[in-house]
Formats: C-alpha cells, structure tokens, sequence
C-alpha cells in the first residue's frame, strides 16, 4: 500500500517564500532598467569618433603628453599582468608616455594620487587610466567616453 503521506512531484509546492522573493527580484530588475536608459542609449548609439577612428580626449585631461601615444593588445596584456605596488619605471618598460595626464586626486587621506590615460589602438573610445601613489603602481580602470 502506498502512503497517503506521499505525493506525486508535480504535486510538491515550492516554499511560500520562493516565490515573492522572485517577484521582488523582478521588479528591482525592471525599476534599474528604466533607470539606466540614458546608459543603455550611449552603449547603443555609434560614436562619430570610433567611426573615424580619432582618440577622443578625456574632458578632465590636465595635459596632453604624447598625442600619437596607443596602447596595443600585447601591451594591454602585459600592464594587466603588473601587480600593484610595483615600481613606475616598471610600467614605462611596458609604455612610454601617456597620451595625457588627469588631475591628481585624493584616494586615501593624505595620498595624492597621479593618473594617466592611454586609448587602446583597437578601440580608441575605451581608455586604460592609471594610477600611481608616490611613484608606486596602485591599480587600473577603463574609461568608456
């Protein structure tokens, strides 16, 4: 004989819980979509300068140092293999001069720190911006204008 205490899979109902956490996720979802529109517009429009191919300067850019300055693939790789902390005449083996240089900000109290920007050859609309803490390698971003 069969338990009345069994139940067929179908039959099994998922926890109480399962299911408003689900539609909460949704809606937050939707809600950071909708806001995210002006974001999702850039992403989509094509850009006049990556169609003509010309770097577009950062509009924070202190100086421009090096204007014919791109950084490569096979340079790409090797600064992203450089760990922080590391000298800054390591990074200048990998790349000479950057194509401009931002303003200095505060990262830490009592730090200044000195960034420098470099377009990708492949792709000049992205840019690798570094940063550099008292002549010490201190980290990376991409900057996407």
């Amino acid at each position: 004989m069969v338990s009345s205490r069994y139940r067929h899979p179908s039959q099994v109902q998922s926890p109480p819980v399962v299911k408003p956490l689900l539609a909460g996720c949704l809606m937050f979802a939707i809600v950071g979509l909708m806001f995210d529109f002006h974001g999702l517009r850039q992403w989509l429009s094509p850009s006049s300068a990556r169609r003509s191919g010309q770097v577009s300067q950062p509009s924070q850019c202190n100086k421009v140092v090096q204007s014919e300055a791109r950084l490569t693939r096979e340079q790409l790789a090797e600064l992203l293999t450089v760990p922080e902390r590391d000298t800054k005449e390591r990074i200048r083996e990998i790349v000479a001069e950057p194509y401009c240089r931002l303003p200095a900000i505060d990262v830490r109290s009592g730090v200044s720190a000195e960034r420098e920007s470099y377009p990708l050859a492949f792709d000049p609309e992205t840019q690798l911006v570094l940063l550099f803490e008292n002549d010490e390698y201190a980290g990376y971003r991409f900057s996407f204008e």
